[in-house]
């Protein structure tokens, strides 16, 4: 139980690395609050994704709730923390996890794809950190933020020059919150998945020969799953990496440093 009595934000929480990163928490002892928004919380069987995530960590014992909201916008990030404070009387640790990436070609991107990239995944996770940075000072027990960067803050992608820049972003952001936000015992990191199979880009590996192709390009031979990385947020985000911070850890399965 590396996170009991715990509460975790995690941003993009409905789905993909977000859903398996809400459990993850739950199973080792946190209450959590989920963030959403618009069509992430269209339906799967059943249930919604929200309320399947929120199912699956009361279904562990543990409290969650599920606030809808735009994290490009900033009265978000302080309404998610208002209201997990409000539900669960505290602030412990933010996985910021949400983000976009529409692959369009570089030379006749739109101004408003460039611009909607940016807004959600590199302003979206300043605001939300700063958020809740401030609740975690203003409770004076430090806390712990887990970024969700990329393997791409790190290569190129000619499908990615929106994309790409804002994951270096977020991996640059982590370091410097690390710094101003040290002093107050709060710990800033990054995770870099590498290519994680999840039903936002199930259309895109659903080309047989793409997929065997990343496949080989992957000294450990397979695709990530989401809780490969929910694993490592976990553990950044525990005691465990008490002194850690200002790092990112790739999850990647050898992609990066595989360049013969």
């Amino acid at each position: 139980m590396l996170l009991e009595g715990k509460v975790v934000i995690v941003t993009g929480g409905s789905r993909g690395i977000g859903q398996a990163i809400a459990v993850a928490c739950a199973k080792e002892g946190a209450n959590v609050a989920i963030n959403y928004w618009g069509d992430n919380d269209k339906s799967y069987g059943r249930l919604s994704a929200v309320e399947e995530v929120l199912a699956d960590i009361e279904g562990l014992g543990r409290r969650a709730i599920a606030v809808e909201g735009n994290v490009a916008e900033p009265a978000t990030g302080v309404e998610l923390v208002s209201r997990t404070v409000e539900a669960l009387g505290r602030v412990d640790v933010l996985a910021s996890n949400a983000g976009i990436c529409p692959f369009h070609a570089f030379l006749d991107m739109p101004p408003s794809v460039y611009e909607r990239t940016v807004a959600v995944n590199l302003n979206g996770a300043f605001y939300v950190t700063q958020a809740a940075a401030n609740q975690m000072k203003a409770q004076g027990t430090g806390g712990s933020i887990v970024a969700t960067s990329s393997i791409s803050a790190l290569v190129g992608g000619g499908m990615q020059t929106h994309y790409t820049p804002t994951k270096a972003g977020v991996h640059s952001l982590m370091q410097s919150c690390a710094i101003a936000l040290g002093p107050y015992g709060i710990r800033c990191n990054s995770v870099m998945p590498g290519t994680i199979a999840t039903d936002l880009n199930a259309e895109d590996l659903a080309d047989e020969e793409k997929r065997t192709y990343m496949e080989k390009r992957i000294p450990l031979g397979r695709l990530g799953a989401p809780d490969d990385v929910a694993q490592c947020v976990v553990f950044l985000a525990s005691d465990r990496a008490r002194y850690v911070t200002g790092a990112s850890l790739l999850v990647d399965g050898g992609l990066f440093v595989n360049l013969q």
